[in-house]
């Protein structure tokens, strides 16, 4: 049983589990995770409406394309939550205001 005794292990978080390197869908993951969440941090804030609706829109429309060229499941996993926040971020910033320039 010496697989019993192993004391430390190392967890290696990787977008590319296939083996291969995918630099753009990379990006493009990482882009839509981080506008997502801005979008939907913006989101609560009432004043910043035309802001998270514009980012919402981006993120969300960047994520679809994403998932269409993504190469690994983690991949689509971070997209889906990007696209998620993104598009809520996108509701709440919608719900108060919109594109619109008046507060």
């Amino acid at each position: 049983m010496p697989e019993a005794t192993r004391t430390h292990s190392r967890v290696r978080i990787t977008l590319n589990s296939d083996g291969q390197r995918h630099p753009r869908e990379n990006a493009l993951v990482v882009f839509t995770f981080v506008v997502g969440l801005v979008a939907f941090s913006i989101g609560f804030i009432v004043r910043a409406h035309f802001a998270g609706t514009l980012l919402g829109i981006v993120g969300f429309l960047v994520g679809l394309y994403a998932q269409m060229v993504s190469s690994t499941r983690e991949q689509r996993v971070l997209l889906m939550a990007g696209i998620i926040a993104a598009f809520v971020g996108l509701g709440l910033s919608v719900a108060h205001g919109g594109f619109s320039l008046s507060s």
